[in-house]
C-alpha cells in the first residue's frame, strides 16, 4: 500500500472505529451507514448516525435577539431551552443535548454529525451564551440542539431561523 492510499484509508478507518465506539457507549444497536462525502467534510460527517429521541415539547430559542433586530458587533447571544436539559457533549442521559449555532447557513443533514466551521459552531461544554463578531450587513442565525454524538435529535430541536442586521 503506498503512502497516498494509506493516507486516505486511515481517516475512514478512524471514523468507523470512532462511530463504533460512540454507538457502543450509547447502547444503540443501529450501525452508522456511509453516505456520499463532499469536500471539507470529516469522515464522521459522512456517516448516517442513529438519532436520539427528544421530548415532543422541547424547544430552543435566542433569549436576547429576535427576528429583524438591528444589532452591533460584537454580539453576545444567549441561548434558551425548555423541556430539555442542556448538558455537555458526550452526555447520553435521556432528554439532554447541547447547542449548535448556525450562522448564515442552512440546516445540515439531520442524520449526520453536525459540521464544525465558521458557520456551524459547537457548544459541547453546555454553554448558554457566546459572543460573535459579524461583518456589517444582514445575517441569519439558528440554534440546533445535538445529542452526545453531535447529531440532531428526533424530532429535531431547533429555533426559528432569524435574520438580523449588523450596523
Amino acid at each position: 500500500m503506498n503512502q497516498k492510499t494509506h493516507g486516505r484509508i486511515l481517516p475512514v478507518l478512524a471514523a468507523l472505529l470512532a462511530s463504533s465506539a460512540l454507538i457502543g457507549c450509547s447502547g444503540g444497536s443501529e450501525a452508522p451507514q456511509a453516505v456520499a462525502k463532499t469536500e471539507n467534510q470529516s469522515p464522521l460527517q459522512v456517516l448516517e448516525m442513529p438519532r436520539t429521541a427528544a421530548p415532543e415539547d422541547a424547544r430552543v430559542y435566542f433569549i436576547n435577539v429576535q427576528d429583524a433586530d438591528i444589532v452591533a458587533s460584537p454580539l453576545t447571544l444567549q441561548f434558551g431551552a425548555e423541556n430539555i436539559t442542556i448538558a455537555t457533549a458526550g452526555s447520553y442521559e435521556p432528554a439532554t443535548g447541547h447547542h449548535h449555532l448556525l450562522i448564515d447557513a442552512d440546516l445540515p443533514p439531520l442524520n449526520q454529525v453536525f459540521p464544525s466551521d465558521d458557520n456551524h459552531v459547537h457548544f459541547g461544554g453546555g454553554q448558554l451564551e457566546t459572543t460573535v463578531e459579524l461583518e456589517p450587513g444582514t445575517h441569519t442565525l439558528q440554534l440546533l440542539l445535538g445529542d452526545g454524538h453531535h447529531v440532531p435529535h428526533e424530532p429535531p430541536v431547533m429555533s426559528e431561523k432569524i435574520t438580523i442586521t449588523v450596523e
